[in-house]
């Protein structure tokens, strides 16, 4: 069910009793082992579907609009997706699932305040969203239950679970599913030197968590030569610029382009002592970066400077914002997938075990609020807002009691996100949380189908299959498209 406006709060009969926190849950310094969790364990929704594609006798068009019916309604509109990934784990309670009638210790301080949309409220801090709001879909019955960054992160990034769950102490691997934008450059390889994934501006990263950077970030079992572009550094910062796409001091691209060749000729004769896998993702990985150093397209696009300065102004003038905004530049561009992650700030990120507040207010919400606002009213401008989708997820929330008077822990049971654009229906609410926003209380949506909502939307079949690189076969979907938010 499709709510145009949020649902009352459930009546407080029937909410389980809270778990018991977990060592993960009392606070990321300390970053205990987790217990090992059964795959199968995690909340995830629905079986793959198993739809046919071969249609004989008609037309690749004709084919095409009959596959679309047949995957349900909002299948293909996207052609492209921007992927907003907030690193650390908003609190549903003070962004976008206030429970203004909860008591003291669960409520905050914070007010639920108006938007566009009649019904649809917002926290208070969320000054230029409210203005948008008939655009975005709020999802506030996401779910699982694994506390911990890193393995929930490959989740929320990939829609399956990581190798080893509930885990801040496994590191990326091979064995990884791959991000979703390695997934779509699989699938849609580049038919320029424009890179197809593209990941600012960092790799995520706890420095707290034993593992250290979040699995799910890269090409996993596809292989390195699926890995996004990592455009790091802050765009803001006048003397910015791509190392990638930047020629050394005395180097031409004539040069350089004899210094490739004759690169070539020494990968043919070390062939015979590597792998065919390994010398081919070398050379695949050489060609790329020649590709980018050649190409006036690709520098021109990662030129922020040719941006009006009050198209700069109105994204923000901090990292995050021209980040979203390059991220527009790119996908205008042919990128299909651009993920932003939420940057290294030096305080955790949206992991509020203290502070919570103070930081909600001054220092996370507003660059966000800002950001996707300018991101959605822009795209709606240029045209590109119903066949691009934008994402707005954490890999979990926030439990609902306050800790120490101004913290929130780790809560994976119940959070909230945001889907926009790509034949998503704007100002409309998806699912609800129990009076507390502890527990979904109808609708409940896994990372699986989060992640499965947007394949669906960039005309991903369901019974979609790729193979990894000892050509074993893995199901791209893992969960169940919300169809219902489709308009």
């Amino acid at each position: 069910m499709l709510d145009w406006f949020p649902p009352a709060d459930s009546p407080a009969t029937g909410s389980p009793a809270m778990p018991s926190r977990t060592s993960a849950e009392q606070g990321c310094p300390e970053f205990r082992s987790l217990a090992r969790a059964s795959r199968r364990s995690v909340l995830q929704a629905g079986a793959v579907g198993l739809l046919g594609l071969g249609l004989p006798g008609l037309s690749a068009q004709q084919a095409r609009a009959a596959d679309a019916v047949q995957q349900g309604p909002g299948f293909g509109k996207a052609k492209r997706c921007i992927f907003l990934f907030m690193w650390g784990g908003p609190s549903q309670l003070d962004t976008l699932d206030l429970k203004p009638e909860a008591p003291d210790n669960i409520r905050g301080p914070f007010k639920p305040a108006a938007t566009k949309v009649p019904g649809l409220q917002l926290c208070e801090h969320f000054t230029k969203l409210p203005h948008v709001a008939d655009k975005i879909a709020v999802i506030r019955s996401l779910g699982h239950d694994d506390p911990a960054h890193l393995s929930s992160g490959h989740t929320t990034l990939t829609g399956h679970l990581a190798p080893v769950v509930r885990s801040d102490a496994t590191p990326p691997s091979p064995k990884d599913t791959p991000h979703l934008g390695s997934v779509m450059a699989k699938l849609r390889p580049a038919q320029s030197a424009m890179p197809p994934f593209v990941t600012l501006p960092w790799i995520a990263y706890h420095p707290a968590a034993p593992g250290g950077q979040a699995p799910g970030q890269h090409g996993g079992w596809l292989g390195a030569e699926h890995d996004p572009l990592l455009v790091t550094g802050d765009p803001n910062d006048p003397n910015w610029k791509v190392p990638a796409l930047h020629l050394q001091p005395g180097m031409t691209p004539d040069l350089l382009g004899n210094r490739y060749r004759l690169l070539g000729e020494l990968d043919a004769q070390r062939a015979a002592l590597d792998t065919a896998a390994s010398a081919a993702a070398m050379t695949g990985h050489q060609a790329r970066a020649l590709s980018l150093l050649g190409s006036s397209e690709v520098r021109d696009a990662f030129d922020l400077a040719q941006e009006p300065d009050a198209m700069r102004d109105r994204y923000g003038r901090n990292i995050h914002g021209q980040c979203v905004l390059l991220a527009r530049r790119l996908i205008e561009r042919g990128v299909s997938l651009v993920n932003v992650n939420w940057h290294n700030d030096g305080k955790a990120f949206w992991d509020t075990h203290g502070d919570n507040f103070n930081r909600h207010q001054n220092e996370l919400i507003p660059p966000a609020d800002q950001a996707l606002a300018a991101l959605l009213s822009d795209l709606e401008e240029r045209g590109l807002l119903e066949d691009t989708i934008i994402a707005w997820v954490g890999e979990f929330g926030r439990r609902p009691e306050i800790s120490n008077g101004t913290g929130r822990e780790h809560w994976p049971y119940c959070y909230s996100g945001m889907l926009a654009g790509g034949g998503i229906a704007g100002g409309a609410v998806y699912g609800a949380s129990d009076k507390h926003a502890a527990y979904p209380a109808s609708n409940p949506v896994s990372p699986h189908d989060y992640t499965a909502t947007i394949l669906h939307a960039l005309g991903v079949p369901q019974d979609q299959v790729l193979h990894d690189r000892a050509s074993r076969p893995h199901q791209v979907y893992a969960g169940k498209p919300i169809e219902a938010l489709f308009a």
